[in-house]
């Protein structure tokens, strides 16, 4: 039952992401390339998105040491997200180095051994859920990274049933399997195997069609978001770039939806703007509980999703992951399908 105002909690991963200066000089011999460093990580750039959306939103995190660490944190606060629960955490804040392909496509690499992302208990968890919480979400590096991610499925387990759970799975193939990954624990089989376990309880899942292909090699994306919806959660969105966005449900037919089209500067937190998007449309309508989400006729359902759809396509006009207030979106609802 939820005590107060119902909430978004997003639980997860702090990065600093080190992203080129496309006006930098790379130095007399080009061998010294300039980077800025911005906030990101899947859970605090969901979070700062639902938060300039509007929503009532916490932030779940282990606030890692050094330099970097304290943008992180007012970066959230500037936006509007409660970071009374963070913990202070004696391990390194990871770090991500990212390459931009010409079509704005983000490429990365990640220096994140031994971070504090990774590092999450059991006590720390059970002091830390918001009781207005409504929806959970969870995923990325942390939800199948150990030791913590044992810590975040036992929660998501314990929470199951009396509130929406969300999962991203977010792959990161660099970190999931090969010499990284092992470093880190992880290899191919273990990671799908925990997101396996996180996803039984899920009531919304949002993945991307490489994430797809990397947890199921082969298989046709529309079947496999129909095939996933009958499996246990009440809805799956699955993003493909600029085409169309997957939607099932159980027991109903897949829609696809137009996105908007927009110039892109870069798609860095494009994927958790919308996920965030759908978290702030669906709590702005009262929809808390799995029952309420079920109960949307598709053309609710397809108003929310096509809202959090404009404000993933406006985060990407924008360099480095900069989600839109609400003020800017309801300005650009003409980019909106249909219109």
């Amino acid at each position: 039952m939820v005590d107060g105002e119902p909430s978004l909690t997003v639980l997860g991963e702090l990065v600093v992401d080190l992203l080129p200066d496309p006006g930098g000089d790379a130095g007399p011999h080009g061998t010294a390339p300039r980077y800025v460093a911005a906030p990101g990580g899947n859970a605090l750039n969901v979070a700062v998105a639902a938060a300039r959306l509007g929503a009532p939103v916490t932030l779940l995190a282990r606030l890692g040491t050094g330099p970097l660490a304290a943008p992180l944190r007012r970066h959230a606060e500037q936006s509007g997200v409660d970071v009374g629960r963070f913990v202070a955490a004696t391990e390194p804040v990871s770090l991500a180095v990212v390459g931009l392909g010409d079509d704005g496509s983000a490429e990365y690499g990640f220096h994140v051994a031994g971070a504090a992302d990774w590092q999450w208990t059991d006590d720390e968890l059970a002091a830390a859920l918001p009781g207005t919480t409504a929806i959970l979400h969870v995923g990325s590096i942390s939800a199948w990274t150990p030791p913590g991610c044992e810590a975040i499925a036992r929660l998501v387990e314990r929470v199951s049933g009396t509130l929406l759970v969300s999962v991203d799975p977010n792959i990161r193939p660099m970190l999931a399997e090969g010499p990284v990954g092992a470093s880190l624990g992880n290899d191919a089989d273990a990671v799908r195997r925990r997101l396996q376990r996180l996803m039984l309880h899920a009531d919304v899942v949002k993945v991307s069609t490489e994430d797809f292909a990397w947890l199921h090699p082969g298989a046709d994306p529309d079947l496999g978001t129909s095939v996933w919806a009958e499996r246990g959660p009440a809805l799956v969105l699955m993003t493909d770039g600029g085409r169309p966005l997957r939607v099932a449900r159980p027991g109903r037919p897949l829609l696809k939806r137009e996105i908007p089209q927009v110039p892109v500067v870069d798609t860095v937190g494009a994927g958790d703007s919308l996920a965030a998007g759908l978290f702030a449309g669906l709590l702005r309508r009262g929809v808390a509980t799995r029952a309420a989400l079920a109960e949307l006729t598709d053309d609710e359902l397809v108003a929310v999703v096509d809202e959090a759809a404009l404000v993933a396509a406006l985060n990407c006009t924008r360099a480095v992951a900069d989600p839109p207030t609400r003020a800017e979106l309801d300005a650009r609802r003409d980019l909106r399908p249909g219109r």
